[in-house]
């Protein structure tokens, strides 16, 4: 069990310098075991800040971060503990590979976890099998790959540590929509199968909106909305305000209501959008 809870969380960067700059202030969030939370917000608002607190790469500046109740900048030690149990992956991590082969890649974290030859070789295909890392590709030199292959192959890596929260940043980031479709997959898939709580740092609403449980949008280093995709892309004209996209679904039904046709306000899938415009239809009214 992982749960997370965060109480008055700041942290402000070059603290008492000319270049001082509060990048989040008095988040206060609980994050339940086994949830898929989708993180957005425009550049510069606090995400990724935040997400760094929650396995002690950051120390806040006042406030609190607690995995399963404790604190985890309590001492060096839970500091150090914490990044067992609570993985963080960055934005584009292809570029941490530095192994000779992709086997050994996704065996380092297991291998210096103390494990046993056994249960590393376990753990590296059963990431591999996670992320969609084919058998004959274990080794291969990752610099022999193609970019989407490297992503799932750092992914995996994560992955076979077996954390109890998966930290992901833009882990689609500057991939094409198949490959894109293909990490949500395998990283809904971790979850479903192994429990974790998988946090996703994410700019593509499409994504959040299908793949998240609860939404946490971001906006001058504070929660502005926390909720359901459905309660949070219910409100897109807030979302807009404050310089953020929504799913094409979404715009596609504002578009259809300002033409007078009556779509529903809580529509944010491809499917709900079919469902009311084929509703329509059926009624005669388009």
């Amino acid at each position: 069990m992982s749960e997370i809870r965060v109480e008055n969380l700041c942290h402000t960067y070059s603290m008492d310098t000319p270049f001082e700059k509060t990048a989040i202030e008095n988040i206060n969030v609980v994050i339940p075991h086994g949830q898929f939370v989708g993180l957005i917000g425009h550049t510069g608002s606090g995400k990724s800040t935040f997400i760094q607190h929650l396995n002690a790469l950051l120390e806040p500046s006042s406030g609190k971060v607690f995995v399963d109740g404790k604190d985890i900048n309590e001492s060096k030690q839970s500091r150090r503990d914490v990044k067992w149990q609570v993985s963080l992956v960055f934005q584009y991590p292809e570029y941490q590979l530095f192994e000779e082969t992709v086997y050994a890649d996704i065996a380092f974290g297991p291998k210096n976890m103390g494990l046993s030859e056994k249960e590393v070789d376990e753990r590296v295909r059963e990431a591999a099998e996670f992320t969609g890392v084919s058998e004959d590709l274990l080794q291969k030199s990752p610099l022999e790959l193609s970019g989407g292959q490297k992503r799932r192959i750092a992914i995996a890596g994560v992955m076979a540590m077996r954390p109890g929260v998966l930290i992901l940043d833009e882990p689609t980031a500057g991939l094409d929509p198949a490959g894109c479709r293909q990490i949500m997959d395998n990283i809904k898939r971790y979850r479903e199968i192994s429990g974790a709580t998988v946090i996703v740092v994410s700019h593509n609403m499409d994504d959040a909106a299908e793949f998240a449980q609860r939404i946490l949008v971001f906006d001058h280093g504070s929660i502005k909305m926390d909720g359901t995709p459905e309660e949070v892309f219910s409100n897109p004209e807030e979302l807009i305000k404050i310089g953020l996209s929504v799913p094409r679904p979404t715009a596609i039904a504002m578009a259809l209501r300002e033409r007078g046709l009556n779509i529903p306000g809580s529509i944010y899938t491809h499917e709900q959008l079919k469902a009311a415009v084929l509703e329509l239809k059926g009624a005669g009214k388009c």
